[in-house]
């Protein structure tokens, strides 16, 4: 292996030493153009990741649509389990870089990828594939969202903090356009054969971001999966080519050969999917499979079972990993940890639930039956499309996410944090109310515009807050901390993909979805009260601005 120096004329795709952003001679002299040819390679990569993780969203809502012989409740519990998957994921992810290198983390965990979307295209062929199938490939896609961690958590090092608002703004807003790609491209790809490819015949109206599709149109629903083995293959190509370790002490300085940083890689996520497997058998309902334990039990037991296991690893590896839980004994790792878990845990989260609740909740007219109870599984004839309308909200919280890091960088991440929270309490409360109209109407269209539009600010002020909260982990944590916190922020934010589809599915069975939201609101409310607190009011410890 060759090591260079950044201070070198031409800068091969190899690893790096002596790297320093803050360094401007450094930076203007091919610096900035290694530090960008990284991001670019990055954002597609990690874009990717989040479409695997997340297209459960949208293949429920069609499995539905075709008559797979599935309960609503349980296409729910395929989202949470990928939301447990790749939260957990998170965690191991968050201390990969410095194990590992980010050249070679990329690299492999993009390659993973290729595993999960080429068994869910093979499963989705058959309609008769067992559930259990289906919560294995939900399991494994989770991989995609364990990604974010390593990669903000790499992309951190190597910009200056003038630019760190805007470098992971980029890569996260453009990565999380990985859900709003995926809304779109899966109901496209799904109306889509290829010679001699089996097809399935919709027994309900489905829709694409064109319009609705009419029952008993073909579909190709394999497609959902296909699609993304085809896009990874050349960016795990390009990621090998193109990306760099930096060997320096405060990133990577002892990462060894490129198979034995693989296997460390490969080791430390296979304790993730141990545990998340662990968890989600805890948690699945009896009829799905699984123990039926409440989720705020198994929730923490996941969480402390994968940090305890990491540090029982042994070599090189216990010492880092020591060095990196000092993250753990910083008070403002546990308040940003909680206040970037009402941003990004909510987009994510909503991201993944956004889909089947309109169909489930607009899609249907709900009406009392003759004994008086409310029913809810007859088709609304004038249902919206959750097709045609659900990638809106991702794509906006995923479009505005840089501008949050842009204006953080400006005025501040916490003054901009604070603006989105009291926008999300509000909006929160508004689409609770709406939810519940629809939810005990006949014609529940009729309130589907008001709920829609909500929504879409909840979505804005998440993607806003997104943003500002990684400007202000910046501004708080040094170059050494910042790194992991970001990932370990990020890994308990991502339980937000398992949390609200979790939340959100047992409330529409008891008939009240509305109290969802409320529960939310209340959350929102107190990442206010902490935020302003901590870095917002006169005399803070770290008041930004």
């Amino acid at each position: 292996m060759q090591t260079l120096t950044i201070t070198e004329k031409e800068f091969p795709k190899s690893d790096l030493c002596g790297w320093n952003p803050e360094d401007q001679r450094q930076w203007q002299d091919g610096g900035k153009n290694i530090a960008l040819r990284n991001l670019w390679i990055s954002i597609p990569c990690l874009l990717c990741g989040f479409a695997v993780w997340m297209y459960w969203g949208v293949i429920t809502v069609q499995m539905l649509n075709l008559g797979f012989p599935y309960s609503k409740e349980q296409l729910f519990t395929l989202m949470s389990i990928a939301g447990l998957s790749g939260a957990t994921l998170r965690i191991p992810s968050t201390f990969l870089i410095r194990m590992a290198g980010g050249r070679n983390t990329i690299f492999f965990t993009t390659l993973l990828l290729i595993l999960p979307a080429l068994g869910t295209g093979l499963a989705l062929s058959d309609p008769t594939t067992p559930l259990w199938v289906f919560q294995i490939l939900a399991l494994l896609s989770g991989l995609g969202g364990g990604n974010f961690a390593s990669s903000m958590s790499n992309i951190s090092f190597f910009f200056p903090k003038k630019m760190q608002g805007l470098s992971l703004g980029l890569n996260a807003g453009i990565g999380n356009f990985g859900v709003t790609t995926m809304q779109i491209l899966v109901p496209l790809s799904m109306t889509l054969g290829i010679a001699g490819q089996k097809s399935m015949i919709l027994k309900a109206p489905s829709g694409t971001l064109i319009g609705k599709i009419a029952a008993g149109t073909e579909t190709f629903i394999q497609n959902a999966g296909y699609i993304w083995v085809v896009l990874l293959i050349p960016l795990v190509v390009l990621a090998w080519v193109g990306m760099n370790n930096i060997r320096d002490e405060f990133v990577s300085p002892e990462i060894g050969s490129t198979p034995g940083a693989i296997a460390k890689i490969a080791g430390m996520l296979s304790i993730g999917v141990a545990t998340s497997m662990a968890g989600c058998y805890a948690f699945l309902p009896v009829n799905s499979g699984g123990l039926g334990i409440n989720q705020w039990i198994v929730l923490p037991c996941v969480i402390a079972s994968t940090i305890m296991l990491l540090k029982l690893l042994p070599g090189k590896i216990k010492p880092m990993l020591h060095r990196q839980y000092k993250i753990f004994e910083n008070k403002h790792t546990w308040i940003m940890t909680v206040i970037y878990t009402m941003t990004f845990g909510s987009f994510i989260g909503y991201a993944a639930a956004f889909p089947l609740a309109i169909q489930v909740i607009f899609g249907f007219s709900h009406a009392p039956g003759a004994d008086g109870i409310m029913m809810h599984n007859v088709a609304n004839p004038h249902a919206p499309s959750a097709l045609t309308y659900a990638w809106m909200g991702a794509f906006i919280g995923a479009f505005i996410r840089p501008i949050g890091g842009w204006l953080s960088d400006k005025w501040g991440g916490a003054f901009v944090t604070q603006v989105a929270s009291v926008v999300m309490v509000a909006a929160a409360l508004g689409a609770s109310h709406f939810m519940r109209l629809a939810y005990q109407s006949p014609n529940p269209e009729q309130y589907f515009a008001p709920f829609f539009l909500i929504f879409l600010a909840l979505f804005l002020a998440s993607g806003t807050g997104n943003g500002s909260t990684f400007r202000s982990i910046a501004a708080i944590f040094n170059k050494e901390q910042a790194g992991p916190v970001l990932g370990w922020t990020s890994a308990v934010a991502a339980y937000g993909a398992f949390i609200i589809p979790k939340v959100i599915g047992e409330q529409i069975e008891q008939g009240t979805p509305e109290f969802a939201l409320y529960g939310f609101a209340a959350f929102y409310l107190l990442c206010v009260v902490l935020n302003w607190w901590f870095y917002l009011r006169p005399g803070a410890e770290f008041k930004n601005p």
